[in-house]
């Protein structure tokens, strides 16, 4: 199985663990793979690139996604998640109202940011909100021993931040958009600067110094990255 990732244009990250940089946005989409489940981290920006994950991931493993996990309700990582049909789907709690009542706004971000009218409204018009909601913690048991711990850690880059923390060695923590490498962090509208040190702190005690971290964008990156983008932010909200 893991000898395969690169073929398919995934990064292997661990036994079993593998993301995949997607185009135009460079967001990551990571799979998770047990004896009985396989858990899918962010769904992509349209229902088009989720098929395209569907398909990968199906080539790859033999077998279908049994969960997803959506790190936080932008359009880019949670467009996708239709075309998993048959999944649960799980977020930090108060998304699924968010993504309910706001589908207006998730449309238009999607749009302003370069996706077609079409496979906005394709995407919005199939939308599917988290079925269950993580308040502190939530361990999935994805069977043959392969537990994956499910972090709220926000409010931070959005209202609605999860954290998910692969254990192994080395252990993996799929950060989101609370970390980002491939460019500056974003604080749109619904950021919480003051909490957004807090969060890196959270991630980093999840991991520890040995862990390998997976930012939403970008390559992957060590602790000591985590902790200078922290202590960055800090200075720049001007929080400690």
């Amino acid at each position: 199985m893991d000898a395969s990732w690169e073929e398919f244009g995934w990064e292997r990250l661990g036994h079993g663990v593998g993301r995949r940089r997607l185009p135009g946005w460079d967001a990551t989409v990571a799979l998770v793979v047990g004896a009985d489940g396989v858990l899918l981290c962010d769904t992509g920006s349209t229902l088009r690139e989720g098929e395209e994950i569907r398909a990968q991931a199906q080539a790859l493993l033999g077998r279908r996604v049994t969960h997803i996990a959506l790190s936080h309700p932008h359009f880019d990582h949670v467009l996708g998640t239709a075309a998993f049909p048959g999944t649960q789907v799980y977020g930090a709690v108060g998304m699924a109202g968010l993504m309910k009542l706001g589908a207006d706004d998730l449309h238009a971000s999607a749009v302003r940011h370069g996706v077609s009218e079409s496979d906005a409204a394709e995407a919005i018009d199939a939308l599917v909100a988290p079925h269950h909601e993580v308040r502190g913690e939530w361990t999935l048991d994805l069977g043959g021993g392969r537990q994956v711990l499910l972090a709220n850690a926000g409010p931070a880059h959005s209202g609605h931040d999860l954290a998910v923390l692969v254990p192994g060695s080395p252990a993996v923590v799929l950060c989101g958009d609370l970390v980002e490498e491939s460019g500056e962090p974003q604080a749109g509208r619904d950021a919480v600067p003051s909490r957004w040190p807090a969060a890196l702190d959270r991630l980093l005690a999840l991991g520890g110094e040995d862990a390998v971290y997976v930012p939403g964008h970008g390559a992957v990156v060590d602790a000591a990255f985590v902790r200078d983008q922290r202590d960055q932010l800090a200075v720049l909200f001007g929080v400690s």
